[in-house]
């Protein structure tokens, strides 16, 4: 039996992934699904425990680099409506995996719940957004969940709740296969001024980053009482090149691809910036953007 075999509704092979990340580049999944539901997510990953094929779940590719040769295993996105449903009910907000995390912002911020308005700006899924605890002025978004919604090793759907989950900078304890949902527990305000809010972390966001190039989010973590880009900055490396991978004029924690660009020189480029701020600053920068 192929992998394929009545899997053929929601499953492609041989995927191009370069359109599903923000920067355009690298190469097929060996499997891409887009289950439309539970049972099918189910059926694909234990199709692929069968065969003892890699498991990998795509949000939107915002902090991700594929590598040119592609991605052995299955790619998985939680893309279709029944992982996007968002709900408020009083000062809880509930969101599946898939929907955009600026969209659970603005549910917030216009049903007036305070809280995650520094975090319209950043893109990415809300499970991702859970998964890797993301923030933005000082506050993440770990701090106000209340339960997840995941799916274990074993295919049951399982509740974890807030003194189960551990949030540290860029990091949660979550471990399990798949996050489905995720609860989140807020405060009330006024929406105008949540609104207000809201809008100046966007404009202030929007004028620190590369606009109309393709890229990703923060290529290394803030080592603690420092930023990345800033270090990156005070060792001179603002535009250096390799290949069509240029480190931003405006941010240096990004690297633009330009039309030339392979994910090659992407991984290149990550190095020489590693390797020139540890020898010029004596800080060891530590990679944020995955790589698969």
């Amino acid at each position: 039996m192929s992998f394929l075999s009545g899997l053929e509704a929601f499953v492609r092979a041989s995927e191009p992934l370069a359109m599903h990340t923000w920067f355009q580049l690298g190469g097929p999944a060996e499997y891409f699904a887009e289950p439309r539901n539970v049972d099918e997510l189910v059926a694909v990953i234990r199709r692929a425990r069968e065969e003892d094929l890699a498991v990998h779940l795509l949000g939107r590719g915002t902090n991700l680099l594929i590598r040119d040769e592609g991605v052995p295993g299955v790619v998985i996105t939680l893309s279709d409506p029944t992982f996007r449903k968002v709900e408020v009910a009083g000062n809880a907000i509930t969101a599946g995996a898939g929907v955009r995390l600026g969209r659970v912002v603005t549910t917030a911020v216009h049903g007036g719940l305070a809280g995650l308005e520094g975090l319209v700006a950043i893109p990415g899924t809300f499970g991702g957004a859970v998964f890797g605890n993301a923030g933005a002025h000082g506050d993440d978004i770990g701090q106000w969940v209340a339960q997840v919604t995941v799916l274990t090793d074993g295919c049951e759907i399982l509740q974890r709740d807030r003194d189960e989950l551990v949030f540290d900078y860029r990091y949660s304890s979550l471990d399990d296969p798949v996050i489905l949902a995720g609860r989140l527990e807020l405060e009330e305000e006024d929406p105008r001024e949540l609104s207000r809010r809201m809008q100046k972390h966007w404009i202030v966001r929007k004028a620190r980053q590369p606009m109309g190039h393709e890229s990703s989010g923060c290529i290394f973590r803030n080592p603690p009482g420092l930023h990345a880009g800033e270090l990156i900055d005070r060792a001179g490396l603002k535009g250096t090149r390799i290949g069509g991978a240029v480190v931003s004029m405006r941010h240096a924690n990004f690297i633009i691809a330009e039309p030339e660009c392979t994910s090659q020189d992407v991984l290149r480029l990550i190095d020489l910036i590693r390797t020139q701020v540890e020898q010029r600053l004596e800080v060891e920068l530590e990679q944020e953007i995955d790589v698969w």
